[in-house]
C-alpha cells in the first residue's frame, strides 16, 4: 500500500505534540528520572568496591607505616601537641570532616572520608554546591590524588577545576582510577604547574609569551577585532634548536606578537631558568578550543598546507564539530614559486581572519612574516602536523599518557625513523643551550655589579 508523503510541516507539528503534550512531558520526566536512579545505581555500586579497596589498601599502608606513626606520635607528645592536626574539609554530599596531616590522612581514607582517587579536598564554602559545574565533584568523596592537580602539574589544565571534577565523576571507574594514580608519578617530578612568575621568559634567547590557554585565545578574539593583523609562533624544543643556528627564523620568532611554549621540553627549560611555564599552549590542543570560540562570531578561517585532501578533511572535521565555525577555504601545500601569488590572493579574497599554515617549521613561520600583510587576515600561526591529526592520518596520543607527559614517546613509537633524532638527541642539545644561556646571563649579571 502507497504510503502518503508527510510534509515537513506535519513532522514538526507530530514532533512539538510528542514531546510537549501532557503524555510527552511525563514520559521525559520520567526518562530523566530512571536515567537519575540508574546513575545513582551505578556510582553506589561502584563506591562499594572502590570503597573496599580504599580500606584495604589504606590498613595495609598505616600496619606498613606503624612505626613512624609511632615515632610521630612520641615527637608530639614532647612538644605538647596533638598526634593529629585537623583542618576542616568539605565531604561527600558537602558533609564536613576534619582532614589530618601528613601521612596520617590515611586514617582518613580508612574511615571513609576520603579516597585515594577523587576531586581535590576544599573548604567549605570554596566551591559552593549551588555552582552548576562543581554540584557533581560532591557526589564522590575527596581524593588524595586529582584528575585536575595531574593535568596542572602538567601544564595541561585548560578547564576549570570544576569542569575536571566533573568529568572525573561521570567517567570513574575502579580502572581508571589505578591509571591516575599511576599517572600522578611521573606529575610529582614536573614541579609546580602553575606559579607566579614572569609574563615573558626568555629561553635561549627567544621571549616566550607566558600565557594560559585562555589568555591566548582572549588575544586572537581581540587581534579578529583590530586592524592590525598579528602572528602568533608555537616554539618547543626543535624550534629553539633550529633558531639557535638560523638567525632568520630567531629574528621572526623575536618580532612575533604572540610567541608561545609548546611541549614538555619549554616546561623543563622554564625549571633550569627558575621561570615556571604556566601552560603547554601548543597548536593542537588550541585547535578545538579555537573553533569553539570563533563559533557564531562569523571570524573565518582558512587552513593552508600539509599533503592533498588533509585541509579539506580538516575542514570536514570543523563542519561536523563545530557547524557554527566558518571555514572561509583551504588549500594544500604544495605550490610552486609561480603559484604563490595566486594563492596569497585567493586567501585575500575568503575574507578569513585567521590563517593556519601547516608548512612545518621554520618554513611556516617565515612565509607567515614575509606575507601576513598581503593576506588580510587578522590572526595567523603555523601549525606543524596539526592537519595530520585532525585529518585523520596520524592518531595523537591518548589523553592519559600526554597527562603524564608522555606524548613524545607516542610520537616517535608513530616516526621512529623522523623522531628519535628530535626527542633523543635534539632535546639535549636544547637543554645544553638552556644551561648555556643562563651561565652567560649569569657571568653578565656578575660583571655588571659595581
Amino acid at each position: 500500500m502507497k504510503q502518503t508523503p508527510v510534509s515537513p510541516r506535519e513532522a514538526l507539528t507530530d514532533e512539538l505534540y510528542t514531546r510537549y503534550s501532557r503524555g510527552g512531558i511525563w514520559r521525559r520526566r520520567l526518562s530523566r528520572s530512571l536515567h537519575t536512579m540508574t546513575w545513582l545505581a551505578l556510582l553506589a555500586g561502584l563506591g562499594g568496591v572502590k570503597r573496599a579497596l580504599d580500606f584495604c589498601v589504606a590498613l595495609t599502608l598505616i600496619l606498613a607505616l606503624s612505626p613512624v606513626i609511632a615515632c610521630l606520635a612520641v615527637v608530639r607528645a614532647a612538644q605538647g601537641k596533638p598526634l593529629f592536626e585537623k583542618t576542616v574539609r568539605a565531604g561527600r554530599w558537602c558533609e564536613p570532616f576534619d582532614q589530618y596531616s601528613g601521612i596520617l590522612v590515611l586514617f582518613n581514607v580508612l574511615k571513609g572520608d576520603m579516597s585515594f582517587v577523587g576531586p581535590r579536598a576544599v573548604a567549605p564554602g570554596e566551591l559552593t554546591p549551588r555552582e552548576r559545574e562543581a554540584r557533581k565533584r560532591y557526589s564522590a568523596r575527596p581524593g588524595l590524588i586529582c584528575l585536575w592537580w595531574i593535568r596542572k602539574r602538567a601544564n595541561i589544565a585548560y578547564s576549570a577545576e570544576p569542569q575536571s571534577d566533573a568529568e572525573y565523576v561521570e567517567s570513574q571507574t575502579v580502572r581508571g582510577d589505578f591509571g591516575i594514580a599511576l599517572r600522578a608519578i611521573p606529575a610529582l617530578l614536573y614541579g609546580e604547574g602553575v606559579a607566579v612568575t614572569e609574563d615573558v621568559v626568555t629561553i635561549v634567547g627567544i621571549p616566550i609569551h607566558n600565557v594560559t590557554m585562555t589568555d591566548a585565545l582572549e588575544w586572537i578574539v581581540a587581534r579578529t577585532r583590530n586592524a592590525t593583523p598579528g602572528q602568533i609562533c608555537f616554539v618547543n624544543a626543535d624550534c629553539g634548536n633550529i633558531a639557535w643556528r638560523d638567525p632568520e627564523y630567531r629574528a621572526v620568532l623575536e618580532s612575533g606578537e604572540l610567541v608561545l611554549a609548546d611541549g614538555i621540553g619549554m616546561k623543563l627549560a622554564g625549571k633550569l631558568l627558575a621561570s615556571q611555564i604556566r601552560q603547554n599552549v601548543n597548536g593542537t590542543d588550541m585547535f578545538p578550543r579555537l573553533c569553539e570560540t570563533l563559533s557564531g562570531t562569523g571570524a573565518g578561517i582558512y587552513l593552508l598546507g600539509a599533503r592533498p585532501g588533509a585541509a579539506e578533511k580538516v575542514a570536514e572535521w570543523i563542519h561536523e564539530h563545530h557547524p557554527g565555525t566558518v571555514v572561509s577555504g583551504y588549500r594544500d601545500g604544495y605550490f610552486s614559486p609561480s603559484e604563490e601569488p595566486a594563492v596569497i590572493q585567493q586567501i585575500a579574497q575568503s575574507g578569513a581572519s585567521v590563517l593556519l599554515v601547516a608548512f612545518g617549521a621554520p618554513r611556516q613561520d617565515k612565509w607567515i612574516h614575509s606575507h601576513l600583510g598581503e593576506t588580510g587576515v587578522k590572526v595567523a600561526m603555523g601549525v606543524g602536523g596539526l592537519f595530520d591529526f585532525y585529518s585523520g592520518r596520524i592518531p595523537r596520543a591518548p589523553l592519559w599518557l600526554r597527562e603524564a607527559g608522555g606524548e613524545w614517546l607516542y610520537r616517535f613509537y608513530q616516526e621512529p625513523r623522523r623522531m628519535w633524532r628530535r626527542y633523543f638527541v635534539g632535546n639535549v642539545v636544547f637543554l645544553w643551550h638552556v644551561v648555556r644561556s643562563r651561565k652567560q646571563v649569569s657571568r653578565a649579571r656578575g660583571g655588571s655589579k659595581p
